[in-house]
């Protein structure tokens, strides 16, 4: 007997509330600084950072850049950071789950780096690269690797110790247990990893661009603030929190992708 997929379809005021829900986070925002109760020095309108990113995508001032360019800008130091600490956490993550001679060659010093904010590296990071673009690219990388190794090596440590017996019990060796049954058990985990990492780096990008950058997001919102305009400081942030989630959407349907192929 076939059975028929059901589809639950879903209330029509659940579809309106999200729309509903901005709306009235817009508006309020909108009336409480045009109506003075926040003053518009504080805090810019909604209309106000409109008017203004229709001026940024093609008018370079007053920061020396138009909106397109601090999101390049952004967007190639995040990428390259995040890259970076997917390539070393992942694997070193992975294999420190499994072999005791790496877990005891690089936890001490993993555990000893791990408890330091990435932002307190910033002074360090100008002294070795200036306030371009390798700079924060490495504050990046040492912000999300340490998502990156936490979750590998945990992913590692839940894998069913009766499949690992029974691959022992058919003379399997380490090397074949750890690429054929440790690491497909960690899957999940590592893909956990991916957005963890990307928030780490995301936010820690914009941080490193406030204290020591000369163009990107970071960058943006500083010159607001050194210029009191109000409106640039919240257009840097709202493009910030676009940018982060249109990339976490991307990772998320790759993530699903690939997942499924892998339970077929």
């Amino acid at each position: 007997m076939a059975y028929e997929e059901v589809k639950v379809q879903t209330p029509l005021y659940l579809k309106i509330l999200p729309v509903l829900s901005i709306c009235a986070f817009f508006g309020s925002w909108e009336f409480i600084v045009k109506t003075g109760i926040v003053p518009s020095t504080m805090l810019a309108a909604p209309s106000e950072v409109i008017k203004l990113f229709i001026v940024k995508l093609t008018d370079p001032n007053p920061d020396g850049a138009v909106l397109s360019q601090h999101a390049w800008i952004s967007l190639k130091e995040a990428g390259i950071g995040y890259l970076l600490s997917l390539l070393v956490g992942l694997p070193l993550g992975l294999t420190m789950g499994w072999f005791t001679t790496v877990r005891g060659l690089f936890r001490p010093v993993f555990e000893l780096i791990r408890p330091i904010p990435p932002i307190a590296w910033i002074p360090l990071c100008i002294f070795w690269f200036g306030i371009g673009l390798w700079g924060k690219v490495f504050i990046i990388w040492i912000a999300g690797i340490v998502p990156c190794v936490i979750n590998a090596w945990v992913g590692v440590g839940m894998t069913n110790p009766t499949l690992i017996q029974m691959a022992r019990t058919y003379g399997a060796s380490d090397w074949q247990i750890f690429t054929k049954i440790c690491v497909p058990s960690a899957l999940p985990m590592v893909f956990g990893a991916l957005q963890i990492a990307l928030a780490y780096c995301w936010t820690n990008l914009v941080g490193a661009e406030l204290l020591a950058a000369d163009q990107g997001l970071g960058f943006l919102i500083s010159m607001g603030r050194r210029l009191a305009l109000p409106q640039m400081v919240v257009l840097g942030m709202v493009t910030v929190g676009i940018g982060g989630a249109v990339i976490g959407v991307l990772i998320d349907a790759v993530e699903k992708r690939l997942l499924a192929g892998i339970r077929r």
